[in-house]
């Protein structure tokens, strides 16, 4: 796991056009806005977290966000734990992002 600020964390995204930004944060929140594209899975799900993460492809590069940066870095451990080898948290979460949000529908 990589914590990023966000100039590093949209630069090595946009390298990379098989990487997924996921969206950890609570379904409260991101009614609030999410990242254009972003998968979302609150990671407060518990077990339910990990059953949506293991049907993800381990061979992709994932670029992790939550509110603040907290839960997206228990994120990218967990899913270390799981067997992801490229996880990015984005520093500051979404809190501090400076690009695109979009509302989802």
């Amino acid at each position: 796991m990589a914590d990023l600020l966000q100039k590093d964390w949209t630069k090595l995204l946009e390298e990379d056009n098989k990487a997924l930004v996921l969206d950890v944060r609570t379904q409260d929140e991101v009614d609030l806005g999410i990242i254009p594209n972003a998968l979302h899975i609150d990671i407060y799900k518990g077990q339910g977290f990990i059953e949506e993460i293991e049907k993800l492809d381990k061979s992709k590069t994932y670029f992790v966000y939550c509110k603040a940066g907290g839960r997206s870095a228990q994120a990218c451990a967990v899913m270390n734990q799981l067997g992801f080898e490229n996880t990015h948290n984005l520093i500051g979460g979404f809190s501090e992002w400076q690009g695109e949000v979009t509302l989802k529908e």
